[in-house]
Parts: C-alpha cells; structure tokens; sequence
C-alpha cells in the first residue's frame, strides 16, 4: 500500500461525487449548514473547556511531559497495534481491514474533552494531549499506515487528510487560546461559562451524533464482525490506557485522563480519509465502522462518567493506606524509644488496625 501525502481531494477514487452511495448523498446546503454548525458547536465547546485550563498547570505539563509522552504512546503505539490486530485476529475483507487501522492510526477527538471534565479528570493534560496529538498526527499517521501494511501487499493509495488536520488544530488551539485568557482575567466569570458550556456541548455533541448517523444512514450494513469490534476497539483502548498510566505511576486523575484520550478517537477525520481514499463502491463496506465506533465510543463516556469513582478501591490505594499506617505507628512508637524518650499515647485507632478490633470507648 502506498501513503498518498497530498492533501487534495482530487483522487481517482473520488473523482465524481455523484457516484457515493444512496445513503451518502447529503445535498449541498443540508451537508454546509451540518459542516458549518459542528464547527460552531465545536469551537463554543472548546473556548468554554479552555477556561478551566490554567496556564500555569499547562506549562508544567509541557516542561514535565511525561504524561504527554505516555498519552501519545497510547494514540500511536497501542492503538494502531490493536487495530492491526483485531483485523488480522477476526480475518477482515481488505477495504474492511483498511477502516479499522485507519480508525487506530486517527489522532484523540475533542469528545475525550468533555468526558474528562466531566469525570473531573487533568483538564490540562486532556486539551494538550489532544492538540499534541493531532500535531502529531502529521507524521505518525502516515508512518503507522505504512508499517502496518507493509504485510497486506496492497495497492490502493491512502490520502492523508492533512487540510482537515489543520482545521481541527484551528478549532481547537484557538478557542482554547481565548477560554484560558479569559479564566485568568475574570476567573469567576468562566467558571460560569465553563458549567454551561459543558452542559450545553454535551447536549449537541449528541445531536450532532444522531443527526450524522441519520444523514449516512445508507452506509449501515448487518456486518456483525465489523459491529463487535467497533464494540470492543474503544473499550481496549481505554483499558489499556489506564493500565500504561498506572504502570507509569500516573496520579488516578491522569489515569482517567489518558484513558479516555485513548479509546476517544478522532472520527470526523477518520470519515474524511476513507472518503478520500476510496471508491463508493468500497465505501458501502468501510463507513458503517466509523461511525458505530462513534456511537459507542460516546456510550462509554457515559458509563464511565455514570460509574462510581473507584479510586479508593484499588490495590495502589490500599498499599499507600498500610505503607500511611505503618509510618504513622513508628513514628509513634519506635521513635520514641530509640531516642530514650518516653513514648506519647497512642491513639487507640493506631492498635487496633493490627488487631482488626473496633478501639475501646
């Protein structure tokens, strides 16, 4: 397979517009209002999620970039292999192949934003893993492409949508830009602006959701193999995640940050590419996994945002409790006689977490 790094849409694989499928046909100034609404929706979104971000956490994050560094390992390393993987593992038709690893080599969308500030996760970290990113996505989405292909021996050409990459830096560096300008003027005023335009982002992201879901309704087909991984593709991702995270000695809330960064890929650009890319004849095969990934990508933000906070449950939250609790017992106890001293009381609490007894009244 040859990458095609040219970011004009002029392909022969698309070479005439009338030949999409049925169910694609979105006309000329229904498609401009949906274009032009979820770039609105998208630009609000992220000026309101930019006024929870303080610059100075952000240019800790970028002087220390070991979270970043971890999220991106995520994207580009984890996430390709399991495309690659599940395609290889389930026997896919090529064009179908195809779909899955580009939706693997795709940068974070900004729907992991909303998730992230919803769970009350490193908001910071979450906006500049998104927009790293999506830089980055410059260079390793053509290299992913061409590594994981290398074996498929195919000959259809890949069209990078470098231009559809740059606007989505522009809708989100920019907003951004404003929302953390205006959270260090008037820090009360955007935390209003930032209550309401999560609630309102959240309500048109899903609007905007079922509407493109609606709009390609055509693209749908009964292929149950591509509906199951487009089931558990996001539901790795942000195991996974969390997991490289924790093993990295990540905080629990930069845990929840890079996992939902993980699993949450861009789909609008994912959809452009296969558009570039390939004939409509192909696309009636590839289409439906975008944007069944879409949807369930969003029901497991839901879950995961609905799911009790289980930070005191976990085996690393336990460990630092006994390593608080046998610190605070020598200090009490074995200080004081090492140094000759006469030993204050100890607190009965202290005794009878040994013993799993309840302390005398």
């Amino acid at each position: 397979m040859r990458v095609n790094c040219s970011s004009s849409s002029a392909c022969t694989a698309n070479s005439s517009e009338g030949e999409l499928p049925v169910g694609l046909e979105v006309h000329g100034n229904l498609e401009l209002v949906f274009t032009v609404v979820s770039a609105v929706m998208m630009g609000l979104l992220m000026f309101s999620l930019g006024c929870s971000v303080e610059f100075r956490k952000l240019w800790a994050h970028i002087r220390r970039p070991w979270g970043i560094a971890v999220g991106l390992l995520c994207q580009f390393g984890l996430m390709p292999l399991t495309a690659y993987l599940l395609a290889i593992s389930f026997s896919l038709k090529p064009a179908q192949a195809i779909a899955v690893l580009v939706m693997g080599c795709c940068p974070g969308g900004t729907i992991s934003n909303i998730f992230t500030f919803w769970v009350e996760g490193d908001m910071d970290l979450s906006i500049t893993m998104t927009t790293c990113s999506t830089v980055a996505a410059l260079g390793m989405m053509p290299l992913c492409l061409y590594l994981y292909t290398l074996s498929w021996n195919l000959e259809q050409n890949l069209t990078i949508p470098y231009q559809n990459i740059g606007i989505t830096l522009v809708c989100l560096t920019i907003p951004v830009a404003f929302g953390i300008y205006v959270n260090y003027r008037w820090p009360k005023q955007s935390k209003i602006i930032l209550q309401i335009g999560a609630i309102v982002g959240g309500v048109l992201l899903l609007v905007v959701a079922v509407a493109g879901v609606v709009l390609a309704k055509g693209s749908w087909n009964s292929d149950i193999t591509l509906l199951t991984i487009s089931f558990i593709f996001p539901l790795i991702g942000h195991v996974t995640g969390f997991l490289l995270a924790l093993l990295t000695h990540q905080s629990w809330q930069r845990c929840r940050t890079i996992s939902l960064e993980t699993g949450a890929q861009n789909i609008q650009m994912c959809v452009t590419m296969l558009q570039l890319s390939f004939t409509a004849k192909q696309l009636v095969q590839m289409l439906s996994f975008p944007l069944a990934y879409g949807l369930f990508q969003l029901l497991d933000g839901f879950l995961i945002v609905a799911a009790p906070d289980t930070q005191d449950w976990g085996l690393a939250s336990c460990c630092t409790r006994v390593r608080g609790e046998i610190q605070v017992y020598q200090f009490h106890v074995v200080s004081p006689m090492r140094t000759n001293q006469a030993a204050p009381r100890v607190s009965p609490w202290h005794h009878s977490w040994w013993s799993g007894k309840p302390p005398a009244a």
